[in-house]
């Protein structure tokens, strides 16, 4: 799952973040993730109706595992603690975190806490210059982390297996053969 750092503001002002791994875009401009209502993260964007989501990466993934094992409710500046600093977004009331390179900026769209879920419109994606090849965000500069759970591992992606909407356009072709064969078949052995 990818390592998710969401960020509010307390009722005081300063920054807090949460490491969220149970999530994913949900449609073209929406986020849906899980947290439970007992979280400071939670408290925090129901009152001001926003937050960010940084992609965890593997240059930080000690300040991102951070953020997840210690509560808002208990302390107090996270951020401050594990060195990471953030700037207020220009598009909703919410840190952006400087360390981390990409950015969510999000409005809530709904929270249900019977259900945990969060679902958030996204209404920009800032990234840091570092991260870009020809203009696009590259995983390899990124170097995003993801939680696995079965072994309670962070894992890099980057590695490139295959291109998509591409690699299986092989199948297309060999199945038309498939089924003409097939159709050559069942006539030969009905005639």
């Amino acid at each position: 799952m990818p390592v998710f750092i969401l960020g509010t503001y307390n009722e005081d002002g300063t920054a807090n973040a949460m490491n969220a791994a149970w999530g994913g875009i949900s449609e073209e401009d929406e986020i849906t993730i899980c947290v439970s209502a007992d979280h400071k993260t939670t408290e925090n964007f129901t009152r001001t109706g926003a937050f960010t989501v940084s992609v965890g990466t593997a240059d930080f993934v000690k300040e991102c595992d951070y953020v997840g094992i210690v509560s808002g409710n208990k302390v107090g500046n996270k951020l401050e603690r594990c060195g990471l600093h953030t700037v207020k977004s220009e598009f909703v009331d919410a840190p952006i975190i400087l360390e981390l390179p990409m950015a969510l900026e999000c409005l809530v769209r709904s929270y249900d806490p019977d259900t945990c879920r969060l679902v958030g419109q996204i209404v920009n994606v800032g990234c840091d210059e570092s991260v870009l090849t020809d203009g696009k965000i590259d995983p390899g500069k990124l170097r995003p982390i993801t939680y696995d759970s079965a072994n309670h591992t962070y894992r890099v992606i980057g590695e490139v297996v295959g291109k998509a909407f591409s690699d299986g356009l092989v199948f297309k072709g060999y199945m038309r053969r498939i089924r003409r064969i097939f159709i050559a078949l069942i006539l030969a052995v009905c005639l």
